[in-house]
């Protein structure tokens, strides 16, 4: 087949070297289409100023995805979105570099190529050399899947547009990268494909537990604002905080099993539309303590007991609720009003806290 664009026939086991990359480089700098494998499919990438609406309506009409996709160097460039997302964070720790392209609200100063209906698309690709190029860049790329998944079938579609086609052969994958919308009142697979969603919930979202010493009056408000905390960050009813990946649940030291919140504890809560009248203790057992992400002891003796009820070194998940490393007093038998003091001290560590969570 004779082909209509430069072709490089690179090692898909090894490094692209400087001089293996000095063409595509300097047509992307110029502002020129190059063909990119990754380990999805082969895609069109370009300099991100080059990507007019009318070059995206262009390639579109040839057959190339229509969205374009920030390609990320690095996590730390995630620094750049408008709205800062510990999911999303928490997301490219355990999925970047691979397959999964995130869609977040905004636009990126510069990208807005990237940039569809509110929403702008980034992804870390694994392959050796599209990280190649894109550490070379001192430039932003965007990129198009182009539905192929080797260099010739790539060529053969949109060769005569492209400066070059950088080959590695075939794609390790085959198939589009997963895509997974990730904002306020939204946790949505776009386009479902190799990941599975409730692992992507897992990665993203959080199971955070709270601990007291009888699991009727502080750690189940701590529950019960924790939720509704979480669900107003998240934009959704604080029954839908679980399509998020998060749960959240309450426990105590010195608990027994199915003794309700105390009567204080259900009426403060109500007044903030917080319903406690079906809550259940239970004791805090190294089992239920190992399978949370996150444990918030409510005083300084509660996270000394979590610290002797688990294994050594198995307690790196629990603090201390309050980030100034204050207890929270205890309201027991006190009036109502203790228990209303209680929840506002509670609260206003919550608040504290939520910003490692969402």
């Amino acid at each position: 087949m004779n082909r209509r664009a430069p072709t490089l026939a690179l090692d898909p086991l090894a490094t692209p070297s400087a001089a293996e990359l000095t063409l595509p480089l300097e047509a992307l700098r110029r502002g020129l289409p190059v063909g990119l494998p990754s380990e999805t499919l082969y895609a069109i990438a370009a300099r991100a100023e080059a990507l007019t609406p009318a070059a995206r309506g262009a390639w579109a009409a040839r057959g190339a995805e229509p969205r374009w996709t920030w390609l990320v160097r690095a996590n730390a460039q995630l620094e750049r979105l408008p709205q800062r997302s510990q999911l999303v964070a928490r997301l490219v720790e355990r999925y970047w570099p691979g397959p999964l392209t995130l869609l977040v609200p905004g636009a990126v100063a510069g990208l807005e190529a990237a940039e569809e209906n509110g929403w702008t698309a980034l992804r870390r690709p694994a392959s050796g050399a599209a990280q190649a190029v894109l550490q070379a860049c001192d430039f932003d790329v965007l990129s198009a899947d182009a539905g192929v998944r080797d260099a010739p079938s790539l060529d053969q579609r949109f060769g005569a547009e492209l400066a070059c086609v950088l080959d590695s052969g075939p794609t390790q994958l085959g198939e589009p990268a997963v895509v997974l919308a990730v904002g306020p009142g939204r946790f949505e697979l776009v386009r479902p494909g190799i990941l599975d969603l409730n692992a992507l919930r897992a990665a993203a979202g959080l199971r955070i537990g709270f601990v007291c010493t009888g699991n009727t009056c502080r750690s189940p408000m701590a529950e019960g604002l924790a939720r509704a905390l979480l669900a107003q960050r998240l934009g959704v009813a604080p029954a839908r905080i679980g399509e998020f990946g998060f749960s959240v649940s309450s426990m105590g030291v010195h608990a027994a099993f199915g003794a309700p919140a105390s009567s204080h504890s259900v009426s403060v809560l109500a007044e903030r539309g917080i319903d406690l009248s079906e809550h259940s203790s239970q004791p805090a057992t190294p089992d239920l303590l190992a399978r949370l992400d996150r444990v918030y002891a409510l005083t300084r003796s509660h996270l000394e007991a979590l610290q002797h009820v688990l294994p050594p070194g198995r307690a790196r998940h629990c603090a201390l609720l309050d980030p100034s490393n204050r207890d929270i007093a205890d309201p027991i038998g006190g009036p109502r009003s203790e228990y209303a003091a209680v929840a506002a001290q509670i609260s206003s560590a919550l608040e504290r806290r939520a910003q490692e969570w969402v």
